[in-house]
């Protein structure tokens, strides 16, 4: 069942989103990566600003207590499914997706597109000098890349007026097309949703540990582990301490999702 939505954000807009799935709460983009890929630079060249989100189960558990993460995720130009265990279910409710979609696939396929098209990037998030590390190796793997800025901001940051308007005023003089935020969520998706006017870039990305994998600092899972659905497993292992709770409490709460948003044959 493929959906027109009509809403009003919280900037006043009135906004049509076609071509949506319903799946759980939420309302994701049935596009395979190359599909994304085209939409998305289709919108770029067309001059017309974007936000893009990645649900995986942990986003999906979180947008269900939260009702402004959950409407920012509605009203998101793109929110791809990022996770096996999302496309299963997709499956179970008879309404199946294309594919899995994650940003960290995504967003190297679309810096090599920029690098084509002369798009300039600024990448904006990660522990301090890990957004430079991964802006130094695109710059290797992708020579023509033009990465416009780097910035990882203090802890708290989004509770400050200065440092927030400090970060919309890089953002704006580097004036990338586009801008890659990894905060982890809530955070980045707030973060987009309240200042991509502010900032100016054509196309917004929550991409959260994507800029740790380009740079280097966590190691990504190998796909085919990603593709029977256990990177989740993969990056536990990694850092067990960190994601124990994430995974073994708060993300079970998926499987009462399942049959709280039973939709299967309709």
């Amino acid at each position: 069942m493929r959906i027109c939505l009509r809403l009003n954000n919280l900037r006043g807009d009135d906004i049509v989103r076609e071509n949506k799935e319903k799946l759980l709460n939420l309302y994701v983009d049935n596009l395979s990566q190359k599909e994304l890929l085209f939409e998305a630079e289709k919108r770029i060249m067309g001059r017309t600003p974007s936000q893009m989100v990645f649900v995986n189960v942990d986003v999906a558990v979180k947008a269900d207590k939260d009702e402004y993460l959950r409407k920012i995720i509605n009203e998101a130009d793109f929110a791809m499914v990022d996770g096996m265990p999302l496309v299963w279910i997709s499956y179970l409710y008879g309404r199946p997706l294309k594919e899995k979609v994650s940003g960290s696939d995504f967003v190297p396929a679309l810096c090599r597109e920029a690098a084509d098209k002369g798009w300039k990037i600024f990448l904006l998030g990660g522990a301090e000098g890990v957004p430079q590390r991964a802006a130094a190796n695109l710059k290797k793997r992708i020579p023509n890349i033009t990465i416009c800025g780097t910035y990882s901001p203090p802890m708290q940051f989004e509770k400050d007026k200065e440092e927030l308007a400090k970060i919309k005023r890089m953002i704006a003089e580097a004036s990338p097309e586009i801008l890659i935020v990894c905060f982890g969520c809530p955070k980045q998706e707030k973060f987009i949703y309240e200042h991509s006017r502010e900032y100016g870039a054509l196309l917004s990305i929550c991409a959260g540990a994507t800029v740790d994998f380009l740079a280097g600092t966590v190691k990504r899972c190998p796909r085919w582990i990603s593709s029977i659905g256990m990177e989740w497993f993969y990056r536990f292992l990694k850092e067990p301490r960190r994601l124990f709770k994430r995974y073994f409490v708060d993300d079970l709460r998926i499987l009462a999702m399942v049959f709280k948003y039973r939709s299967w044959g309709e």
